[in-house]
């Protein structure tokens, strides 16, 4: 995991490189002040050498403004290496979970996405700075004060050295242990971000259920399950942590024992001792990084794992080694010996399944719930890939071609719409992000919707809320067709788009519809029935397959499921009712 991490510090190297510069001088006065300290106590002070105590305290001093500087350069800039780190892995996280396939997104919450996203990788930014930092200037530390604590006194040198080898015994026997604990509280927390994420987003589901009182026992269940795991964690730190400060105690505690027995017995000065106890003190803090060093590295290897774990998804989706752009189509689609099912737990959807739609035709599907009219519109745009047989366009397989050109080529106008949070142009614009003003208004002219923006105090820079909740179900809709008109592909998919409207509103956008079918190869799926009579081809899907295909015509007349499904739809209106309905379309 380690080699996975290190190359994140290649584009920031020259910044890192002095960081650690500045940690090296920091340490190497921090190992020549107890040597000046002796040589004031042992020859300038019992030879009242003023003049030399002066002089060398001023150098002190200045030596002490760089050692300031270094300290000053390590807090800013060494941090704002770890924020850069931080920002590229971040990058590449969302990058990689943009190719990443729908089955992904079928499979795990956004909240959880959301944590790895920005929670964990927050905790690898602090790790990305203090750690080498801390690790770099505690092992210099520990060998330079050892190989000058030796110039002073081996025997009490070894005694010292054996409290610091339990101390690493003892600090390595609990990295396991605080990492495991680490990594369930960066699971328990993207549980509680998933939980929060999905309530907030229902809180108007909450109300209107009254349900305010469920999604607090709800809430408080995995908070309480995020508090445990915390608790489990800090049990496990603070085991290692008082452990490890006790022997980092014991350490100075044998110096000074020690230390006194050995000038009882003339085996060190007074100014030797005044020197080691320094260096101790100087040796003491390193230890103690290290012990900081060893939390954060569990809890920042933890949230790299976690990185690393979506980073090692290999998208199912891809381009294949010979993709090719995909130009002047035409929008022939071709379903051939086809079969998919979503995943080994569930059966086949479809099963040897054959459908032709010629270019520029309006085509519609009909049937049940269930029997994959949806699919077939996620199918065509390499939402998820078959398992056998092959889906082409104007006859070149739609595996053989690059997913940015067949997307781009393609709209889809479902039934429920995503609206982002933001401004109404905002949100059209999405369709084509480097179109202007104008064609933005075009779009929203031939969508029905421009008359209804500008109504508003602030037109076009009117913010609708998160996910559109200031508009209405039509207005959405109608934003969603502006998006497609601005896209302008040739093939157009519209999944049970008029669906949850009610007729005046329905009747609008199939006004705006109409014309954004024009001239394409449309796919139509729809319940309502009145929408679909004047499609070039109805197809009626029943028990995953093709069960009758004609035009609304031909399909009364032929009396079967179409027929049936027609007549159960309109049974309880009056003729007039019927009437003024078939000329919507």
């Amino acid at each position: 995991m380690i080699k996975r991490f290190i190359p994140y510090y290649k584009p920031h190297f020259k910044l890192f490189a002095f960081d650690m510069f500045c940690a090296l001088t920091v340490s190497a006065i921090d190992l020549v002040f107890p040597l000046i300290s002796r040589q004031f106590i042992n020859v300038y002070i019992p030879n009242q050498n003023i003049d030399k105590m002066l002089n060398l305290s001023m150098m002190v001093g200045g030596v002490f403004l760089v050692r300031m500087f270094c300290y000053y350069f390590m807090a800013y800039w060494g941090h704002v290496v770890g924020a850069r780190m931080e920002h590229d892995m971040r990058r590449d996280l969302y990058r990689h979970i943009q190719r990443l396939p729908f089955t992904y997104f079928d499979e795990n919450k956004t909240g959880q996405i959301m944590a790895r996203l920005v929670g964990d990788l927050s905790e690898v930014a602090e790790l990305a700075h203090h750690g080498p930092e801390d690790l770099f200037i505690s092992v210099l530390m520990l060998l330079g004060s050892f190989l000058l604590l030796l110039t002073i006194n081996v025997p009490l040198t070894l005694l010292v050295f054996f409290f610091v080898l339990l101390l690493v015994l003892f600090t390595v026997s609990r990295r396991k242990m605080m990492m495991r604990a680490f990594k369930s509280v960066r699971k328990k927390h993207a549980e509680i971000n998933a939980n929060v994420e999905n309530s907030i987003s229902g809180i108007r589901l909450a109300k209107s259920f009254a349900n305010e009182a469920f999604e607090i026992e709800k809430f408080a269940i995995s908070n309480m399950e995020h508090r445990e795991s915390k608790k489990d964690a800090f049990r496990a730190m603070g085991i290692f942590s008082s452990g490890t400060h006790f022997m980092a105690d014991m350490i100075g505690l044998i110096v000074i024992a020690a230390g006194g027995i050995f000038v009882a017995y003339g085996w060190i000065n007074i100014g030797d001792l005044v020197a080691y106890l320094l260096y101790t003190a100087h040796f003491i803090r390193p230890v103690r990084r290290l012990i900081q060093f060893t939390q954060q590295y569990q809890s920042g290897m933890a949230g790299f794992n976690r990185f690393i774990e979506i980073m090692d998804i290999v998208p199912a989706i891809v381009d294949s080694d010979n993709a090719k752009e995909l130009t002047d189509i035409k929008g022939e689609i071709h379903f051939e010996k086809v079969d998919f099912k979503y995943d080994d737990k569930t059966g086949y959807i479809f099963k040897d399944f054959d459908l032709q739609i010629r270019a520029g035709q309006c085509v519609a599907l009909v049937g049940p719930s269930g029997v994959g009219k949806t699919t077939i519109s996620h199918l065509i745009p390499r939402f998820y890939d078959i398992s056998e047989g092959s889906i082409s366009l104007d006859g070149e397989n739609i595996k053989e071609l690059t997913l940015n050109s067949l997307r781009s080529h393609i709209g889809l106008v479902q039934q429920d719409v995503f609206i982002f949070y933001g401004s109404i142009y905002e949100n059209i614009l999405y369709g084509n992000p480097d179109a202007d003003e104008e064609d933005v208004i075009e779009s929203a002219k031939k969508a029905n919707i421009h008359d209804f923006i500008m109504s508003l105090p602030e037109g076009y820079d009117s913010l609708v809320g998160e996910r559109g909740v200031k508009l209405s179900g039509g207005q959405k809709q109608r934003i969603s067709i502006a998006r497609v008109f601005l896209k302008n592909p040739p093939i157009l998919i519209l999944d049970e788009a008029t669906s949850s409207l009610d007729n005046a509103t329905e009747l609008a956008i199939q006004e705006a519809i109409e014309i954004l079918a024009k001239e394409r190869t449309t796919l139509i799926i729809a319940h309502r029935l009145s929408t679909i009579r004047n499609a070039d081809d109805i197809i009626v899907l029943d028990d995953n397959k093709i069960a009758e295909r004609g035009n609304h015509h031909a399909l009364i007349e032929l009396d079967g499921i179409y027929a049936s499904l027609y007549r159960a739809q309109f049974d309880g209106f009056m003729p007039d009712t019927i009437e003024s309905k078939k000329n919507i379309i």
